[in-house]
């Protein structure tokens, strides 16, 4: 079946892709849509990759971090393993993954009108369009992604989850600042330099990935390409107010759904000493992060062994996968899935 309107979005792509997932899993039938938004005064555009397996009563809007897009969720190298979508989808559980304003086929306006704040106000616009038709919608960011996650589900209210991952309140500041230092104008880098893009725009320098985002996981050179050739960019503003959101203003005890927080134990950005928080398992996580949530939220968390910041790149990106599967199945007002959900 094609979906041509979802609510107020737009039908980009005519055709759809369909996939048969696991057995006694529903087909899933995916389109590329984009909403209207605005950032500052200006009309912008924003573009969401919506999968949907039959049947569905639950999705998830996934927000990519800094320099990168809706790929991330959807990693090519070795998709049986990595790709969180596909994953999510064979469980019953909808996806749109969308590209913050800026980056992928999002529109790109003046690389000031955007902080973590007005792509937070693009998300909701997006989640507006999914109600009339999910009886469920859950956000999940990564990084800066988890950051607008917490502003609109703060803000906003309209969502019934959130998952957070890569991203603690205790950012590493010795682990962190590396990172800062690999940011450099999109506009010289020979893949981004033709976008057309302000100074403000930044990106990350060749070859720099692995140590800023990957670390102390295994370096796989295959999903490092694929890395490297799907990075995109990110703004100073949506950095700073990242910073700010994990150390200084914990917009999380607004938060009054299920939250459940997923790191990686070797995070040096968000981990470990001598600033960072505990993620040497999800019982020091919990006790680390509980604090800055409400008891609503009835804190779940999660700690994948071995890895640094992108997760989905993770080995065991499949038992983390899992672990938000069945969290988000739980929640109030669900339906359970089968076998086909783990």
């Amino acid at each position: 079946m094609r979906y041509r309107r979802l609510g107020v979005v737009a039908l980009l792509a005519a055709a759809v892709c369909m996939t048969p997932g696991t057995a006694g899993a529903a087909q899933i039938t995916c389109e590329d849509v984009t909403v209207p938004v605005r950032a500052g005064l200006t009309a912008q555009s924003m573009h969401g990759r919506l999968c949907v397996p039959q049947g569905a009563s639950t999705v998830q809007v996934l927000i990519p971090g800094g320099t990168y897009t809706s790929a991330y969720w959807d990693i090519g190298h070795a998709p049986e393993t990595l790709s969180y979508r596909l994953a999510m989808n064979r469980a019953g559980i909808a996806t749109i993954a969308v590209d913050r304003l800026g980056s992928g086929r999002s529109s790109r306006p003046a690389s000031l009108f955007l902080d973590a704040r007005s792509q937070a106000d693009a998300v909701h616009r997006v989640i507006q369009t999914l109600r009339p038709r999910f009886a469920r919608v859950v956000v999940v960011g990564h990084s800066v992604g988890s950051a607008v996650a917490t502003i609109e589900a703060a803000r906003h209210r309209d969502v019934d989850g959130v998952v957070i991952t890569g991203l603690t309140h205790r950012i590493n500041l010795p682990g962190a600042v590396p990172v800062f230092t690999t940011l450099v104008p999109a506009v010289l880098d020979a893949r981004l330099r033709d976008y057309g893009l302000d100074l403000g725009y930044l990106t990350t320098t060749p070859g720099s990935r692995y140590r800023s985002f990957h670390t102390p996981g295994a370096p796989d050179p295959a999903a490092l390409a694929f890395d490297e050739a799907t990075k995109d960019v990110v703004t100073p503003t949506e950095t700073v107010d990242t910073v700010l959101i994990s150390t200084l203003i914990p917009l999380s005890r607004q938060i009054k759904v299920p939250v459940m927080v997923v790191m990686g134990a070797g995070d040096a950005n968000f981990c470990g000493p001598p600033l960072g928080a505990d993620c040497s398992s999800a019982e020091a996580l919990r006790a680390s992060e509980g604090p800055f949530y409400a008891p609503e939220a009835g804190l779940h968390t999660h700690v994948v062994p071995g890895y640094g910041h992108s997760l989905n790149f993770s080995p065991h990106a499949p038992e983390y996968h899992r672990a938000v599967i069945e969290w988000t199945t739980a929640l109030p007002g669900t339906p359970a899935r089968g076998p086909a959900s783990r």
